[in-house]
């Protein structure tokens, strides 16, 4: 499975389990699998869903910084990585 960084964690709200992404370089769309890692932190899902400035989005391009909801704790400077089928 091929990987391809597209952004990077800026802060993690546990309360509704949401972590603000900066999108740097290529494009996420809801459906994507990504694959999140930093120093305490590695697992992949599926972008179910997305928000940018608390409005849906189906896709996030660099220069955005969107919210998506993650099945688990992330940390600021996490890669965001989108997982590209083989």
């Amino acid at each position: 499975m091929e990987e391809e960084e597209v952004g990077v964690v800026v802060k993690y709200f546990a309360r509704v389990g949401v972590a603000a992404v900066n999108i740097e370089k290529g494009e996420l769309e809801v459906g994507d699998t990504i694959h999140i890692k930093g120093h305490t932190t590695d697992f992949k899902q599926i972008v179910e869903s997305m928000q940018i400035e608390n409005k849906p989005v189906d896709k996030a391009k660099p220069g955005d910084a969107v919210g998506i909801k993650v099945r688990d704790r992330v940390r600021a400077n996490d890669i965001v990585s989108k997982v590209k089928d083989a």
